[in-house]
């Protein structure tokens, strides 16, 4: 996608251009988890955050959710949205 400018406003809050919350399938509302890397900033969705701690914890054998608790999750936020 490339370098795309966003904007801080009121009260320090970032608004994210419409072309990456489709790319990321953010809608508003969804929680992002930010992290600091130096002079850098990354942006992830909580459901990607989630995906790396499983995908980390795998090779030991840790669940960290049952796919039936992720579900739960998700239909409590889109009726929180809603």
């Amino acid at each position: 996608m490339g370098v795309v400018r966003g904007k801080i406003i009121g009260g320090g809050r970032v608004a994210l251009p419409a072309d990456i919350r489709r790319a990321m399938g953010l809608s508003e509302g969804d929680t992002v988890h930010f992290e600091l890397d130096g002079e850098e900033l990354r942006v992830r969705s909580a459901r990607t955050a989630l995906k790396r701690i499983q995908d980390r914890l795998r090779p030991y054998g840790i669940e960290t959710l049952r796919a039936s608790d992720e579900l739960i999750a998700e239909r409590r936020e889109a009726a929180a949205r809603e």
